[in-house]
């Protein structure tokens, strides 16, 4: 389990070209990512841990990076749980409730080594009529801070006891003006679409599908790669190729590694995943899918980013600069960070020496945008 990382990188340092930061030693520095794309600052109902001590839990892991995703369905307020499975037939309705915590939180208080992202998460998909009405809320409310979207659910077996209606065919064709605008301000969309289930591991593919056909010119971000705790047997050869075509099909796809599900689905990351995270690096985020329930602590949170981090240790040097280094993450919000280039070490088997040059000049042109 990762511990505290006193000489970790500061944030500033990842704003220097990449040939002027210190080359990264995998032999020595944490294979834990310096960005955790996939993270939940507040439970589903009750109490969440502070920000200053959720601010110290980063940077003792050296985690500079992270998207704040406010849990979009809300468990009623007098339900006393903060977990949807510990309160079964208790509604979780969609909410701008979470998102709007979380925004006064990032304003209050200090991060100097920490690098926040806002997310939107009060999405109905099954119901997207108030889309945009909502949107604008935002806007006169929190002017340029939202600059992601999602997590929000097309298909979510596990919430179906708590009143979760998956996303229809029609309902998908509906957030066209939403989907526009996500487009027009360059925000990316996180989705929590369940593939199938260990009785048909693909029932529920086509809603996705269908998402990525009416929307290609969006950057969508498929959480758990489509994995869940109902879908935990499916023949990872199967999988893969699912993943591929999907990529390959549609070039403006992404693919969330977060949630130990996948861990414990497949247990020991085989060569036919480290294989597909090499291939398809460049297309790759890293995040614990931690919840900061109030009765969690650090060493909760640093053992999930361990289990979720593990396959990152098998990846070539290419792979781990782009994914745990957080590359793919600064090129696709436009960021002016860089991820250091890996130190040539002849010693450490089964990585490639990295030998790409420093990017194109970046700068966060994401000012404004919500």
């Amino acid at each position: 389990m990762p511990g505290d990382a006193a000489d970790a990188r500061s944030l500033a340092s990842f704003s220097q070209p990449p040939a002027e930061q210190a080359c990264y030693d995998r032999g020595k520095e944490p294979y834990t990512p310096v960005v955790d794309a996939h993270f939940h600052p507040r439970p589903f109902g009750g109490a969440a841990i502070p920000p200053e001590e959720l601010f110290s839990y980063f940077d003792r892991l050296g985690v500079r990076f992270i998207n704040y995703f406010g849990i979009g369905q809300v468990l009623a307020l007098d339900a006393g749980c903060s977990y949807y499975l510990d309160c079964e037939g208790v509604p979780a309705k969609p909410s701008t409730k979470n998102d709007f915590v979380n925004g006064m939180d990032v304003a209050a208080y200090r991060k100097d080594e920490l690098h926040i992202t806002l997310s939107m998460t009060f999405m109905d998909l099954a119901h997207p009529g108030d889309l945009l009405p909502l949107v604008a809320l935002y806007d006169r409310e929190y002017p340029g801070m939202f600059t992601w979207a999602g997590e929000v659910n097309v298909i979510k077996q596990a919430l179906t006891g708590n009143g979760h209606e998956p996303a229809t065919v029609a309902a998908i064709d509906a957030w066209a003006p939403f989907m526009a605008l996500l487009r027009e301000r360059g925000i990316p969309l996180t989705l929590h679409a369940d593939l199938g289930n260990d009785d048909d591991p693909t029932a529920f593919l086509f809603l996705m599908d269908h998402v990525l056909a009416s929307y290609p010119d969006n950057a969508i971000v498929w959480a758990h790669m489509g994995l869940s705790k109902e879908l935990t047997t499916m023949d990872p050869v199967e999988h893969v190729s699912i993943m591929r075509e999907r990529l390959d099909r549609h070039p403006k796809l992404l693919l969330d590694i977060s949630w130990d599900v996948l861990y414990n689905a497949y247990h020991q990351w085989g060569d036919i995943f480290v294989d597909f995270f090499n291939d398809y690096s460049d297309r790759l985020l890293a995040g614990s899918d931690f919840v900061a329930a109030g009765a969690k602590a650090f060493d909760d949170y640093a053992r999930e980013l361990e289990v979720t981090s593990r396959v990152l240790r098998f990846l070539d040097d290419r792979a781990f600069r782009n994914v745990a280094l957080g590359e793919n993450y600064f090129r696709l919000m436009d960021l002016p960070y860089y991820a250091p280039l890996l130190c040539d070490d002849s010693e450490h088997q089964g990585h490639q020496k990295t030998t790409s040059q420093a990017p194109e000049k970046r700068g966060s042109n994401n000012e404004g945008k919500l």
